[in-house]
């Protein structure tokens, strides 16, 4: 992979992990903090209170993975070993990267993995 391509990975990082960061935002977790959720108490029916606390947890869960893998990807560029497959060591391809920018696998490995 050459410079370019390189430095248009690292851009579109930065871009998700500044969207990851506003959507963690949006859900009321500030910066990187554990989240404590609370849902509107007026519901009538615990049960659907219940079942929408437990999706926005889910959702954050989510996007705190993926704000985990966005941060691994860019000390990966900085350290030099950005690219390479977890399992292999070969170079994933940039059209992979391009799509995942976060990948740690290659088509083959991640199809195996069922990522």
């Amino acid at each position: 992979m050459d410079t370019t391509q390189l430095e248009q990975l690292r851009s579109l990082l930065e871009e998700e992990r500044g969207s990851v960061a506003r959507q963690l935002k949006e859900h009321g977790v500030p910066d990187g903090e554990n989240v404590e959720v609370s849902v509107d108490e007026g519901f009538a029916d615990s049960g659907h209170a219940t079942t929408e606390r437990s999706q926005l947890l889910s959702i954050i869960e989510q996007l705190q993975s993926h704000r985990l893998a966005v941060e691994a990807a860019l000390k990966r560029i900085d350290e030099g070993n950005y690219g390479k497959c977890e399992r292999c060591g070969r170079e994933i391809p940039f059209e992979r990267l391009e799509a995942r920018p976060a990948a740690t696998l290659c088509v083959e490995h991640a199809q195996a993995a069922g990522a």
